[in-house]
């Protein structure tokens, strides 16, 4: 109970220590070795796309997020500074079902990075096509997946300079929003954790417990 207290309201360690009769150092292991435990329950992508397709299933839903961390001294964290957002961060890949349900987080990656560039790293056009899985995904993802007969990761239409969409595109871009927004409140029940409003952990730890976040959030909303 004392680390779910620090994972979900993001209490500070020392203040856990006096009202239950511990030291800082015993709470600091214990949340250590629950991360730890929880984190190697998480599924790996490949089972977790195939147990998606066994339950008949046809689509996914991907997309990426930034949880902000601490801004850190030296050149190494300057590539944690996400342009997009403004701010300092770890980028991190997601998987829902059609439901918004999470069932799989990627490795902690840099806030700078691109969501295509983490979906290529992870190979997540390949297990996609091995379980035989569509994906839908936002234009972040455009070009990640060029196969114009038989796309497997579908994105909307792009307006541009050159191009305006159509009244059809217009629609149809409106009822795809509506097919992903699921993949928001699966985000939203992951980030319900307030220790993710700003991670102050070692960034090489910051898998490790988005994962057990992961397996926490499953759950409690399964329960």
């Amino acid at each position: 109970m004392i680390v779910l207290a620090v994972l979900r309201h993001d209490q500070r360690l020392a203040d856990m220590t006096g009202g239950n009769n511990v030291s800082e150092s015993t709470v600091r292991r214990w949340r250590d070795e629950l991360i730890g435990l929880l984190a190697v329950q998480a599924p790996r992508l490949d089972r977790a796309l195939k147990k998606i397709a066994r339950l008949g299933g046809e689509v996914v839903l991907i997309d990426g997020t930034l949880i902000p961390t601490q801004r850190r001294t030296g050149k190494a964290d300057r590539r944690n500074y996400s342009g997009k957002h403004r701010t300092h961060g770890l980028h991190f890949l997601a998987l829902t079902d059609e439901r918004g349900r999470l069932v799989w987080i990627s490795a902690a990656r840099p806030g700078r990075t691109h969501d295509n560039t983490a979906a290529r790293h992870d190979h997540v056009l390949v297990h996609l096509r091995a379980a035989g899985l569509g994906a839908l995904a936002d234009l972040g993802f455009r070009g990640l997946d060029n196969d114009v007969r038989d796309p497997v990761i579908v994105t909307g239409f792009h307006a541009s300079r050159t191009h305006k969409l159509t009244v059809g595109e217009k629609d149809a871009n409106r009822v795809f929003a509506i097919g992903r927004a699921p993949v928001e409140h699966g985000f939203a029940h992951l980030k319900n954790w307030r220790i993710l409003a700003k991670l102050r952990i070692d960034p090489a730890r910051a898998t490790q417990l988005l994962r057990a976040l992961l397996v926490l959030t499953n759950l409690e909303i399964n329960r």
